[in-house]
């Protein structure tokens, strides 16, 4: 972590000073053009307006209703996808340095879940096992504490509107679907991100990360109330990231290179 900081504070300081640098020249004689395939990555994540973002979403859940033979609580796998937009900040804040700018993010995700049950009592009048299956939407908003140029926190909130379906695992059996419901859940978080550097001879590299996250979930609105289905409970999802802000910035920085070039060529 302490390499980290001294590689941010480093980055920093040479953005000022080329900065300064800019600036002299423009005073003192015309601005020379780049070098052939030098990249500007401080403005990679630095929308001026809205910023289109979206990533793949695992986690796994600890609903209290999932438990082994020790009672201990036994993570479930949830997918998901999530997209929306990144939020400029209208005020300056101390804590978004290296170009990365974005106050917020908002929009909308949606998940599922197949879950086979081993315990009999679940459902009223239920012994044998079962299947679960949750489908679910969310709308979130996402605020950061910190933005600098390859490290983020943020505190995801969010709450949503999902069904449920239990279909007994005895293909036998006519009647496979025991109950259905829906159910309302709500969900806060804390997320840490971290972006790999980019590298000067392959860019797309600072398009993926990794990705940490831990929160709770409580369900507001049961699916099954005279169940003891139980949907409360943390969650944690631990992997890799893919920055789709940093890809599309870098593809309209590469479209307006490109423009440059070809108006260089006509005159």
């Amino acid at each position: 972590m302490g390499q980290l900081w001294l590689i941010t504070l480093l980055t920093i300081c040479l953005a000022s000073q080329r900065g300064l640098a800019q600036t002299r020249a423009s005073v003192e004689k015309p601005t020379k053009i780049p070098r052939k395939g030098l990249i500007d990555t401080t403005e990679v994540g630095s929308p001026s307006s809205l910023t289109f973002t979206a990533s793949t979403d695992q986690r796994f859940f600890f609903f209290n209703d999932t438990r082994n033979e020790r009672d201990r609580l036994t993570p479930i796998s949830v997918y998901g996808v999530r997209a929306g937009f990144l939020f400029p900040p209208r005020h300056e804040r101390a804590g978004f340095k290296g170009g990365r700018t974005a106050s917020f993010k908002a929009g909308v995700g949606f998940y599922f879940l197949n879950q086979d049950i081993d315990q009999p009592g679940l459902l009223p009048n239920t012994r044998a096992s079962i299947t679960r299956r949750l489908r679910y939407g969310t709308v979130y908003y996402e605020r950061y504490f910190l933005r600098r140029k390859s490290f983020e926190i943020s505190m995801p909130l969010e709450i949503g509107f999902g069904t449920s379906k239990y279909e007994r695992n005895d293909v036998e059996s006519n009647d496979y679907i025991l109950a259905r419901g829906n159910f309302v859940p709500v969900g806060v978080g804390i997320t840490a991100a971290y972006q790999f550097p980019s590298i000067r001879w392959f860019t797309p590299i600072h398009w993926f990360g990794l990705n940490m996250l831990i929160g709770y979930r409580y369900i507001l609105k049961k699916d099954i109330p005279e169940s003891q289905i139980n949907y409360n409970g943390f969650y944690v999802s631990v992997g890799p990231s893919f920055f789709l802000e940093n890809m599309t910035a870098d593809i309209k920085r590469w479209r307006k290179r490109h423009q440059q070039r070809k108006a260089r060529k006509a005159n």
